[in-house]
């Protein structure tokens, strides 16, 4: 297949799949496996190009982050306790990933461990859809500082691709008491810091050993995320206010089951 078209593809991929709880990492390795994308810096690629859905989470949120600069500056305890939790959700990936860095590298080489992930991942939500206590929690800046903190030990799963970062931590939310749109709205904050992170250490680690054109790539990545994103995120918000997460858990098990099949008849 054409190069920019498989580019093309792969960031539409990740800006429908970074927010929903059924791994935008996970899918991309898939994708390019079964679009033949091999380029030599295909895993800075799937990292990278994360931070064009990131980016739409800035612009949709602009004004709750605005308040919340305010409001620090105004020693407003909500907004402080926002950054609080936001802060201590994203301190546990920030500690494993520096030391897990090479291992994570090793596991975006592995389309099966992700078709494994999905499918385990989808049992998961289902299993903690139907025990999940009746929520506690209605805001981010509402959680205790324990939730938040335990809420970033659970993110610390996501580093196996096919886990999901969304679904990791809106599932530990759901688990530690905090009800669903704030739960999904703390993994949209949450992914700012992780990702920004994540991508600039592994660019920091390989930048300077990209091939030619990777930098092209990245960019078109980054953009097709960053559009697609923005019309995701909304209705996203707004479908597992009203039904749950289990057609999530469906799609992760179809999908998996798919991608095994599909990996060993190639």
């Amino acid at each position: 297949m054409d190069n920019l078209l498989t580019i093309i593809l792969l960031g539409i991929v990740e800006g429908v799949t970074e927010f929903l709880p059924v791994s935008s990492t996970g899918h991309l390795i898939l994708a390019g496996a079964l679009l033949g994308y091999d380029d030599r810096a295909a895993g800075t690629f799937e990292i990278v190009i994360q931070l064009g859905a990131i980016l739409a989470v800035v612009v949709l949120y602009w004004r709750s982050f605005l308040e919340v600069v305010r409001g620090m500056f105004a020693r407003e305890p909500r907004a402080w306790a926002f950054a609080r939790n936001v802060a201590l959700g994203f301190l546990p990936a920030a500690v494993v990933g520096l030391f897990a860095y090479k291992a994570v590298k090793r596991l975006l080489e592995s389309p099966s461990v992700v078709a494994v992930a999905l499918i385990l991942g989808g049992v998961a939500i289902l299993a903690i859809e139907r025990l999940v206590r009746a929520p506690r929690v209605g805001t981010v800046e509402g959680m205790p500082w324990t939730t938040a903190l335990g809420i970033g030990v659970v993110q610390c799963l996501s580093m196996i691709p096919g886990v999901s970062r969304s679904g990791a931590t809106i599932m530990g939310a759901l688990s530690l008491g905090v009800e669903r749109r704030a739960a999904a709205e703390f993994s949209f904050f949450l992914a700012i810091p992780t990702m920004l992170a994540a991508s600039g250490y592994d660019l920091y680690k390989s930048g300077g050993a990209l091939p030619d054109g990777a930098w092209t790539q990245i960019a078109i990545g980054f953009a097709v995320s960053f559009v697609v994103a923005l019309l995701v995120i909304r209705w996203f918000v707004g479908l597992v206010s009203r039904r749950g997460f289990a057609p999530f858990a469906w799609y992760r098990i179809i999908v998996g089951s798919a991608a095994l099949v599909a990996l060993n008849l190639r």
